[in-house]
């Protein structure tokens, strides 16, 4: 079997044939990049779960996370962020925002969440039902949950998703519209969040970019260039990820009439909610993949992996190995255990916003099929040409009222 893994394949779908094969062929498979190094591609659940947990041996900070080489400017940038950082660096940085994403914390916004939930889904009806999901439902009670937590404007909410969509969106054309975009929206958001940073040093405020300017790290008060990173890198996975998640939960739904069926006529099954919740997790992986670079020579399911070398983690694989998951191309509800590798394979890169991401996926969906007990495609669905995001970014729907 021809095996590509590179961009154009996932504008088309996500290549299970090619990962199936591979899980059984070739679980640790060299692929090759045209005009650039080639990577180790990782395929099996175990494998994953096993580069996630050890930093030492896996490193994100010799390199981006992205398969291709990026340009000097752009590993510049991308250096400063938790994703391309290793422990023990990682690991302090981290503890600076983890405070906001406690369980504590997710508890206290759970209202926000459902009345923010309602109010898009009653927008949807007011509108007869007919949506583009993404920007009429999925953008938004992402968008506004990162931004409150930040402490962004809501006037200035379009202006993180535009920076956000251009900076992961650098391959697909519908998003770059220079090949140096991706740099310049960076820049721009720089500039942006500079611009708060001195409005908090003025006037603190209950938000997590107050605490980014108010702390410490061994001692030393982050510089503006560390602060502006974590300012990124909060904007983009709040934002991107969990929109991605939204909709693509809606897509199974509606290529799963009975699972709809049931979840519209339980809607208050707060144990079916849940599993639900980890089975559209597991389903529609909001990131393909996550690069890592060997430190030192090691072998993995009998491969050796040279010093040097990237090794690529693919969670869409993992997350359908038929080692782990029972019947892992059908879309089980109930399903448990339901151990997916959707936020990471654990270890110090897991997501910190994983709890909000489930809370605003149930709450959103919830809504929805609460006003809308069917679905029905009116047009295409588009996906986003990335070999990093598996993102959804046209998906037109009529949601059929009951």
């Amino acid at each position: 079997m021809h095996i590509d893994l590179l961009e154009d394949t996932w504008e088309r779908h996500v290549p299970h044939d090619q990962f199936a094969y591979l899980r059984r062929n070739a679980p640790v498979h060299w692929h090759e990049v045209p005009g650039d190094t080639g990577f180790w591609a990782v395929t099996r659940y175990h494998d994953v779960k096993a580069i996630s947990r050890d930093a030492r041996t896996w490193s994100t900070e010799l390199g981006t996370t992205f398969i291709r080489t990026q340009t000097p400017e752009f590993i510049e940038i991308a250096s400063m962020t938790l994703l391309n950082m290793d422990p023990p660096k990682q690991s302090r940085y981290r503890r600076l925002v983890s405070a906001g994403f406690t369980p504590k914390m997710i508890a206290r916004l759970a209202g926000i969440v459902q009345q923010r939930a309602e109010r898009i889904a009653d927008a949807a009806l007011a509108k007869g039902g007919e949506v583009e999901f993404v920007t009429d439902i999925a953008q938004h009670l992402p968008l506004q949950m990162i931004c409150d937590l930040i402490g962004v404007p809501e006037s200035d909410h379009h202006l993180i998703f535009d920076w956000s969509n251009r900076m992961v969106g650098f391959q697909d054309p519908d998003f770059r519209t220079t090949p140096e975009d991706g740099e310049i929206a960076a820049a721009e958001i720089f500039a942006y969040c500079d611009a708060l940073v001195d409005e908090r040093r003025a006037a603190p405020r209950d938000d997590i970019l107050t605490a980014l300017v108010q702390a410490e790290v061994d001692g030393d008060r982050l510089t503006r260039e560390e602060i502006d990173s974590f300012f990124v890198i909060l904007c983009v996975a709040g934002n991107e990820t969990t929109r991605n998640l939204i909709a693509h939960s809606m897509l199974a739904l509606i290529e799963h009439p009975d699972a709809y069926r049931e979840l519209a006529g339980n809607l208050e099954d707060r144990t079916l909610w849940a599993s639900a919740t980890e089975e559209f997790l597991r389903w529609g992986s909001s990131i393909h993949n996550f690069r890592r670079t060997a430190t030192a020579d090691t072998e993995i399911s009998g491969k050796m992996v040279k010093k040097g070398e990237k090794v690529v983690t693919f969670y869409a694989s993992a997350n359908h190995d038929e080692d782990v998951f029972a019947e892992p191309y059908t879309l089980d509800l109930r399903r448990s255990p339901n151990d997916h590798v959707t936020f990471g394979g654990g270890g110090p890169h897991f997501c910190l916003g994983a709890n909000l991401a489930r809370l605003q996926i149930t709450c959103m969906i919830r809504e929805l099929l609460r006003r809308f007990p069917g679905a029905e495609h009116t047009g295409p669905v588009r996906r986003m040409r990335s070999d990093f995001i598996n993102g959804i970014k046209e998906m037109p729907l009529r949601l059929l009222p009951g």
